[in-house]
């Protein structure tokens, strides 16, 4: 009687089927393009302006979803993270489409965990601004906000001319609106697969 191949022959792992859904995307022999470096980055800045434990738990959920052979560490995330060129510690290395898909699926799940806080922001201040009222009047809103200026101003590079369209905290409230807006569409119905495609719009 014949015996069955063993599984780990003839089946993916989770984290390849997972990566798999992901298209590969056109790059250059520098890698990932600006615009993705950046948005998977400021993806996870608010992400962390959200959750007191973001670092710590990007990690453990890189572990959790098999990961931890893309971004095994602490320092490994710091380094791709930091191949976004608006940062302080920008490092001039290239993000590769692996790392970028490990990124994005990171975002992602991390985002449907909190789906229900960021259909609430996201509800407060659309009524704050219907009402003409001032976002500090929300403190779930306003911790946030000022969480995520923080974080932005501390990691990226002032002297940076990108960087400068954010001097006033209105346009960073801004950004971190938008930021919301994006992680909520995350969570949608193939919403990585669409995240994913929009990192590279204009590209393809």
């Amino acid at each position: 009687m014949l015996s069955n191949p063993p599984q780990t022959q003839t089946s993916k792992s989770q984290t390849t089927v997972m990566l798999d859904r992901l298209p590969d995307m056109p790059v250059t022999h520098h890698g990932c393009s600006r615009r993705t470096r950046v948005q998977l980055d400021l993806a996870l800045l608010a992400i962390e302006a959200l959750n007191l434990n973001g670092s710590q738990d990007i990690l453990a959920l890189a572990k959790q979803l098999e990961l931890d052979g893309i971004l095994p560490n602490r320092v490994t995330l710091w380094r791709v993270r930091n191949t976004n060129p608006l940062r302080r510690a920008h490092r001039r290395r290239p993000m590769s489409l692996t790392e970028a898909k490990a990124l994005t699926a990171i975002v992602c799940y991390m985002a449907r965990r909190m789906t229900l806080a960021l259909r609430q922001l996201l509800k407060e201040y659309q009524q704050l601004v219907q009402q003409q009222l001032p976002l500090e009047k929300s403190p779930q809103l306003a911790f946030y906000l000022e969480r995520f200026r923080a974080h932005f101003r501390s990691r990226m590079n002032p002297r940076r001319s990108a960087i400068l369209v954010y001097s006033t905290d209105e346009k960073l409230n801004e950004l971190a609106i938008a930021l919301l807006e994006q992680l909520l569409f995350c969570t949608g119905t193939a919403g990585m697969q669409r995240f994913w495609v929009s990192l590279f719009d204009g590209e393809v």
